[in-house]
């Protein structure tokens, strides 16, 4: 075993590492920065509007995991379905999109937010009151709908805000 050498593995790995050091970071720090997502993002949440939705479960039916229950009463003075159970098991959802492709009056969208984590398994399922998208608080994304996709701003890459700045 030679010892002349000794040393040059470690000068070696240090000039990996200080070449490293003075590049720009191509990591975003997460909670502080947030890249924008792709228009047409299916996020891990559904969003429901109840002025369009007829309580005719479709979305239900279409479900291939089944995880969308929908219970509905009769309203006898404007002669129509009231939905009055609507729940989505976001724990077993595939986020396949078959149930707002089968909507028939457009009141099912998919959702733009995709930071969902729960600590408990009965937290991941929404009700109809979490999913409003006349609340205001959910905004649904551009899948299946081009029309929202238009007024959603550009996804933005790590590339080019890497370009950006150079």
């Amino acid at each position: 075993m030679k010892f002349e050498h000794y040393g040059i593995g470690i000068a070696k790995g240090l000039t990996v590492t200080i070449r490293h050091l003075f590049r720009h970071p191509v990591t975003v720090q997460h909670p502080e920065q947030r890249l924008n997502t792709s228009r047409r993002i299916r996020g891990n949440e559904l969003v429901w509007s109840r002025d369009r939705c007829t309580g005719c479960a479709t979305c239900a039916k279409t479900c291939p995991q089944g995880v969308i229950q929908i219970v509905t009463s009769v309203d006898l003075v404007g002669n129509k379905y009231e939905v009055a159970k609507y729940e989505v098991d976001t724990g077993y959802c595939i986020s396949c999109g078959l149930c707002v492709e089968s909507c028939p009056y457009g009141a099912l969208f998919m959702g733009y937010a995709y930071e969902r984590a729960k600590y408990r398994r009965n937290e991941l399922v929404q009700g109809k009151e979490d999913m409003m998208l006349e609340s205001g608080k959910k905004q649904p994304s551009g899948y299946f709908y081009p029309e929202i996709a238009r007024e959603l701003p550009r996804q933005t890459l790590l590339v080019e805000r890497i370009t950006e700045k150079a």
